[in-house]
């Protein structure tokens, strides 16, 4: 076997015209380079992403004014409603006493109509009470001047009377009238006020800055002496009872992964230990620059021990198939069937090769993916010094794997 020259062509082509006019080649067995069916690399992926906490929330300034102090720093837990900074509260104290002063003149505001309205009243009282005497003596002079026993002068004047005691009585009920919405008026006013005291007093609650969640804080973003406008970010905090980690993958990948899917992790924070995480959510959208689709992994962080912004990385097993990876000249292709390896197995204890078609899947740089037909630990033709046949005897090369 020492004295046979090694074929480099692939399986199925001819050898070139060196080869074939030495005689004791073409009378002899035919020499393959044969190698060992491995595993295909991409069966499992490795996809990095960075921990973050579950919930993530920036803790703003509800009120303007000058930051006094903040009592937490970064990596301090803190709990729901937990007062971790104040701002100067002096011109939102003043605007409160300027609302109570208001408030107070307003409702003596009510307080003065509705006495008016009462002394109204009290007059209107006593316009009845005079209208009803006017009409009395208006109706018995009548009829005494009917009788001749009063002059008519004396019941036309009666008469004067009871029309002046109407028209006052009328006056009187027109003001209960007026006074009436005028208190209307100044109780509207009165809860008017009292809301902007409420909300003074609100805005002043708000110099009390306080965690709108329990968790850590993650950064701190104004520092005591800034100025703090309404809706400027003074906190960072996040809840790291659980953390995520997001990965990107490419579409062809998305089949690896389901929600609810539990996977491993690593994080280069904690080596030789393993994590699981569970598929939460799949975007459905995919990045329009690079193509992949974010996929969201969390996992149970008790005591907060997994830090935010530290590396992750998530093991993808795949699908688990069998599938290997060969070099292309390995394939041979007949007409009207498909692709074909050439396995050796041996029998009566020496090699021989049978034909054995297979499922191709991606190619690329001379190599072709086998999904199935062969599996890893086979062995297979590479190539070989002349054509072959299925169940012929071979003699394997000096360079063959196995």
């Amino acid at each position: 076997m020492g004295g046979l020259a090694i074929a480099t062509v692939g399986c199925g082509q001819p050898v070139e015209p060196a080869a074939q006019a030495q005689p004791e080649q073409e009378e002899g067995p035919a020499v393959v380079n044969v190698a060992m069916a491995a595993a295909a690399e991409d069966s499992s992926r490795i996809y990095t992403g960075t921990t973050r906490p579950v919930r993530q929330v920036s803790l703003r300034s509800q009120a303007e004014g000058r930051l006094l102090d903040l009592t937490v720093d970064v990596g301090d837990s803190v709990q729901r409603g937990q007062v971790v900074g104040n701002l100067d509260n002096v011109l939102l104290q003043t605007a409160v006493g300027e609302a109570q002063a208001e408030l107070a003149a307003r409702q003596f505001e009510v307080a003065q109509a509705q006495a008016e309205l009462a002394d109204i009243r009290t007059s209107i009282e006593e316009s009845r009470v005079r209208f009803q005497q006017a009409s009395n003596d208006a109706q018995r002079l009548k009829s005494l001047a009917s009788q001749g026993a009063v002059s008519t002068q004396e019941a036309e004047q009666a008469q004067t009377t009871l029309a002046t005691a109407e028209q006052a009585l009328q006056s009187s009920q027109e003001q209960v009238r007026t006074r009436q919405q005028a208190v209307s008026a100044a109780q509207q006013r009165v809860e008017a006020q009292r809301s902007i005291l409420r909300e003074t007093q609100q805005r002043l609650s708000f110099a009390n800055l306080t965690a709108s969640l329990s968790g850590v804080v993650l950064e701190r973003v104004a520092e005591p002496g800034d100025l703090v406008l309404p809706g400027e970010a003074v906190l960072a905090l996040g809840d790291l009872s659980q953390v995520l980690v997001v990965i990107e993958v490419v579409d062809r990948s998305l089949s690896d992964f389901s929600t609810g899917q539990s996977v491993e992790l690593a994080i280069d924070a904690f080596p030789g230990e393993s994590f699981t995480g569970q598929v939460t959510r799949i975007s459905p959208v995919a990045d329009s620059a690079s193509r992949l689709l974010p996929i969201e992994i969390t996992i149970a962080n008790p005591g907060g021990r997994i830090n935010s912004g530290l590396l992750a990385r998530v093991t993808s097993i795949g699908n688990q198939t069998s599938a290997v990876i060969v070099p292309e000249s390995a394939l041979e292709t007949a007409e009207s069937s498909d692709p074909q390896v050439f396995v050796v197995s041996e029998t009566d204890g020496s090699p021989v090769v049978e034909v054995r078609s297979v499922q191709v899947g991606d190619r690329a740089d001379g190599q072709v993916t086998i999904l199935s037909g062969l599996a890893p630990g086979e062995q297979y033709v590479v190539s070989s010094s002349q054509p072959l046949e299925s169940g012929q005897p071979v003699e394997l090369s000096l360079t063959s794997e196995g």
